[in-house]
C-alpha cells in the first residue's frame, strides 16, 4: 500500500530564496528515490511563503528508506532555521478507491 502524504510550512520573510534553493535540491534527490511515486512542491498561489509538498512513496517501506536519508535530516535541520513552525507539518492521506 502507498504512502500517501503532505507537508506544508511557511517561509520566514528573508528566508524565501533559501529555501527554494533547499527545495530544488531536496527535489531532485527524492525523485531519484527508487520508492517514490511522486514529490511535488507547490507554493500557495497568494502567499508564495507558504509550501505544501504533496508525497507518494510505493510503500511504507520505501518512505522508511526516504526518512532516514542523510539528505533528508540536513534538508530537515537547515528548514527548521528558515520556518514559522517548529517542523514540517504532516497530513497523512488515504487514497479512496
Amino acid at each position: 500500500m502507498t504512502k500517501t502524504l503532505y507537508a506544508e510550512f511557511t517561509v520566514k520573510p528573508g528566508s524565501e530564496a533559501r529555501v527554494a534553493e533547499m527545495m530544488r535540491e531536496l527535489t531532485e534527490k527524492v525523485r531519484a528515490e527508487p520508492g517514490n511515486e511522486l514529490f511535488l512542491p507547490c507554493t500557495r498561489e497568494s502567499n508564495p511563503r507558504e509550501y505544501f509538498v504533496f508525497e507518494v512513496y510505493r510503500d511504507d517501506a520505501a518512505f522508511q528508506q526516504h526518512i532516514t536519508a542523510d539528505y533528508g535530516a540536513a534538508f530537515n535541520g537547515e528548514l527548521a532555521h528558515h520556518i514559522e513552525e517548529d517542523g514540517s507539518v504532516l497530513t497523512w492521506l488515504q487514497r479512496v478507491g
